[in-house]
């Protein structure tokens, strides 16, 4: 599946980087978790931010990273908790967010949950197992009352992908906003998944506003974060999506305004997988 090379490649920071250097990254990846209050926890490795809630029934968590991982995940749930692994919650269809989904459903008998079209899009996918396909899916959202916490998932309009959903821990007041939230980076905006720069950046308005100062953010890729970080992010998204909009009314071609640039201001913004010449590519065609 494309998106999964891709987002496996950037993450790697080279789009010919080889598969045994590859296979050896995964190797060297070490899962490591942050507590975040007496039930919810965050882990992160190579892939999207995994969200944790462990407790007395059981353990539920949100994204499952890339397959050659799998294991690493489980250990470091174990070591969090001992209890049951009973469900998983995807926040998109891509593959660095789903890849350990057959993993857990086969091996620890566990069921996954997402929006619909998670699963129609995953099941068009030849490479995906059956076994990866969530089971249950929700066209709205979903409540998971759970190791003393009502987990909140709701589906957001088409912005990321058109399969984003968020999740809400409403007593930790924790929130997992999937890819609506690369912590500090430019993001990347799935144009052929459906997604949206408008949509992204609605989006990211909404959940801006549903959360305070207190709250602590998941991104999907990045560190722990706070209401502060995430209105960066969106001063980032107006700032640039206005000015490549105006450069293209203007005749600008893509080539030219390329070139040329967003400036210092943003430069730090680049990564890997998503660097200025890209991120402007996609808020040309996008909008």
């Amino acid at each position: 599946m494309q998106i999964k090379l891709l987002a496996v490649l950037g993450v790697l920071g080279s789009l010919n980087f080889p598969a045994a250097q590859a296979q050896d990254a995964f190797e060297n990846t070490k899962i490591s978790s942050q507590r975040l209050n007496e039930s919810v926890y965050m882990l992160t490795g190579m892939g999207g931010n995994i969200g944790v809630s462990a407790g007395e029934d059981g353990i539920l968590i949100i994204d499952d990273q890339y397959a050659p991982l799998a294991d690493k995940i489980a250990v470091a749930i174990g070591d969090i908790s001992k209890a049951k692994m009973k469900y998983v919650v995807n926040t998109h269809y891509h593959g660095d967010h789903t890849g350990s989904n057959a993993y857990f459903s086969e091996i620890q008998n566990t069921t996954i949950f997402a929006h619909e079209n998670v699963r129609s899009r995953l099941q068009a996918d030849k490479e995906v197992k059956a076994s990866a396909l969530p089971v249950v899916t929700f066209a709205d959202g979903i409540t998971f009352h759970f190791n003393g916490e009502t987990i909140k998932v709701s589906h957001m309009p088409a912005g990321h992908t058109d399969s984003d959903s968020v999740i809400w821990f409403e007593k930790a007041n924790v929130l997992h906003a999937g890819d609506l939230f690369f912590e500090g980076r430019f993001p990347y905006i799935d144009l052929d998944g459906g997604g949206t720069v408008a949509g992204y950046i609605n989006n990211v308005q909404s959940l801006i506003a549903m959360v305070n100062d207190d709250t602590q953010i998941i991104p999907g890729h990045g560190k722990l974060a706070t209401k502060a970080d995430y209105q960066m992010t969106l001063n980032m998204l107006v700032e640039t999506a206005e000015y490549v909009k105006t450069k293209k009314a203007q005749g600008v071609s893509l080539g030219d305004l390329t070139k040329a640039g967003l400036g210092d201001k943003w430069k730090s913004w680049s990564w890997q997988f998503i660097n200025e010449e890209k991120w402007i590519s996609t808020l040309y065609k996008g909008q």
